[in-house]
C-alpha cells in the first residue's frame, strides 16, 4: 500500500466523519432539516457550491497558485522586480 492510499484513505475518513458530525444539526439553505436522501444530496451540492465559491473568493483576493498570497503583478500586467 503506497502513500498515496493511505492519504487519500485518511482524507475519505475525515470527510465521512466530518459529515457524519455535521448532519446531526445540518439544515438545507431553504431552512429544513434534512429527512431522506434526496435532501442528504442537496445538502452536499450546497457545501460543494459553497467551498467552490469560496476557493474562487479567495483565488480573487489573494491570486490562484503564486503560493506568496499576493498577485505578483502590478495594475499594468507587469511582474514587480
Amino acid at each position: 500500500m503506497g502513500v498515496v492510499d493511505v492519504n487519500q484513505r485518511q482524507i475519505a475518513l475525515s470527510l465521512l466523519e466530518n459529515l457524519r458530525e455535521d448532519l446531526t444539526y445540518a439544515h438545507l439553505n431553504n431552512g429544513s432539516r434534512i429527512l431522506d436522501v434526496a435532501d442528504l444530496r442537496q445538502y452536499i451540492y450546497e457545501q460543494m457550491g459553497r467551498i467552490r465559491t469560496n476557493a474562487l473568493v479567495l483565488d480573487g483576493l489573494y491570486g490562484a497558485g503564486n503560493g506568496h498570497g499576493q498577485d505578483p503583478k502590478n495594475g499594468n500586467g507587469k511582474v514587480h522586480s
